[in-house]
């Protein structure tokens, strides 16, 4: 599953290509501008130029040439800069070239009619002049096309450079302003049946402050609800184990007494609906702890010496003596933080399951490894893949004769997870063709 885009990657995605169309369409812009301005103020002195020019080289043509800018006849074009070049020729009505530059060859192909014109390579002013003879002004379009490349250079040249650190200046802008809202999101995300604890609006900005408000309102009232219904759970289960087991004790004392006969087994067939009951009443107060939320402690305990007393509690049962096999190899100690009620229901719970449902002559096998795996296998018939997905699920019970409320497995789950760790089922058990093998899997 794909994880969504996050809020800060949109923000900077979407500003960034805005910040960056902008900073592309500005200049652009700016270089057109440039592009008729420059035209402009060329054209202008193009013409200027060639009217300034005019009187001087009627003189010359006149045979006058007491003129030092144009001294020496064919004389030099004017310069104003080294971008500015520009250059001229005189031609009579005939055609012929009469005084021309002497940096350019003649160009008797150079447009007669007044005022500006075009060719491939130049811009052209043609001038009438007053004797009646031509004079072309000629600029190289190449020294426009370089001006306007310079000016454009510079435009883009500067965004080029600070683009990159304008976008990460507000990555960095949008990351810090765009916390807060990452750390009330990791704080909702924490919140869960485990932890109902409220979240406080201290540090949150104005716009944030009421969102935490309102999540901590229905986190009350979520908590004081959860809480009314474990405290009716547990008070009703704790109430009525005593008198079940009083009044199993009394039936047990009764099959004791009766004769053989139909009494004693209508009596049998009571004792064993109250030793059912009293099982689903010791279910509904772990379901009870579960639902509390415990799970994480602040100290870390040794998982392999609460398997060990489990284990060993298991075998003072004379039903149970020799079923069970502890395997720690190469693990004498498996430290983890986390509680040892939470640690030990589901274990029990699992072993229970296994003594149930395995095979009564077969060993049960509770292995710790340690990479944080705890696995506890039986031998038996195999459970089909199907079935292993809804072993969890609350009262469900697959196809199986044994007794059983169907909570045991939810209720490990339950715990398993308030611990941060993961269950785990495998059918055929792992290394065998048959059984069943329950995982609990630890983060390392």
């Amino acid at each position: 599953m794909t994880n969504p885009p996050s809020l800060t990657r949109r923000l900077i995605m979407g500003l960034g290509g805005a910040t960056l169309l902008v900073w592309v369409f500005a200049p652009t812009i700016a270089a057109l501008k440039l592009y008729e301005v420059v035209n402009v103020l060329s054209d202008n002195l193009l013409e200027l130029h060639a009217k300034s020019l005019e009187p001087t080289l009627i003189d010359v043509l006149n045979g006058e040439p007491n003129s030092d800018y144009i001294a020496g006849v064919p004389g030099h074009a004017p310069s104003f800069e080294n971008n500015w070049t520009m250059w001229y020729q005189v031609r009579n009505r005939d055609g012929k070239v009469l005084i021309y530059s002497p940096e350019n060859p003649p160009f008797p192909s150079a447009p007669l009619p007044e005022g500006f014109s075009y060719t491939a390579t130049d811009r052209w002013y043609t001038l009438k002049m007053d004797d009646g003879n031509t004079l072309h002004m000629a600029q190289p379009l190449s020294i426009r096309h370089k001006a306007i490349m310079d000016a454009a250079v510079s435009l883009f040249l500067p965004i080029l450079v600070f683009l990159p650190f304008s976008v990460t200046l507000s990555w960095i802008v949008f990351r810090r302003s765009l916390a807060p809202i990452e750390v009330l999101r990791r704080e909702i995300g924490l919140r869960d049946g485990g932890n109902l604890s409220l979240m406080g609006s201290s540090g949150l900005p104005a716009e944030l402050a009421p969102i935490a408000a309102s999540v901590d309102r229905l986190l009350e009232r979520l908590r004081t609800t959860l809480e009314a219904e474990r405290e009716f759970a547990t008070n009703s289960a704790h109430e009525l184990r005593t008198p079940i087991a009083g009044a199993f004790a009394q039936m047990q004392r009764l099959v004791a007494e009766l004769p053989q006969g139909s009494a004693k087994m209508r009596a049998r067939g009571v004792e064993r609906s109250l030793l059912s009951l009293s099982c689903f009443v010791e279910k509904l107060l772990q379901l009870a702890r579960a639902e509390s939320g415990i799970g994480i402690a602040d100290q870390a305990i040794d998982l392999v010496r609460t398997v060990q007393l489990e284990i060993e509690d298991f075998r003072k049962k004379p039903h149970y003596a020799g079923r069970l096999i502890l395997d720690v190899d190469g693990c004498p100690a498996l430290m983890r933080k986390v509680d040892v009620d939470a640690f030990a229901f589901p274990l029990r719970n699992l072993i229970e399951n296994a003594l149930t449902h395995g095979l009564p002559d077969a060993p049960i096998t509770i292995s710790v490894r340690s990479d944080g795996t705890i696995a506890i296998a039986n031998a038996g018939p195999a459970v089909p893949p199907s079935d292993l997905e809804n072993l969890t699920k609350r009262f469900w019970r697959g196809a199986t004769p044994a007794a059983g409320s169907g909570l045991g497995l939810h209720i490990a789950n339950m715990f398993i997870e308030r611990m941060g760790a993961r269950l785990e089922f495998a059918s055929p058990a792992r290394g065998r063709e048959d059984g069943f093998e329950a995982i609990i899997r630890f983060p390392e």
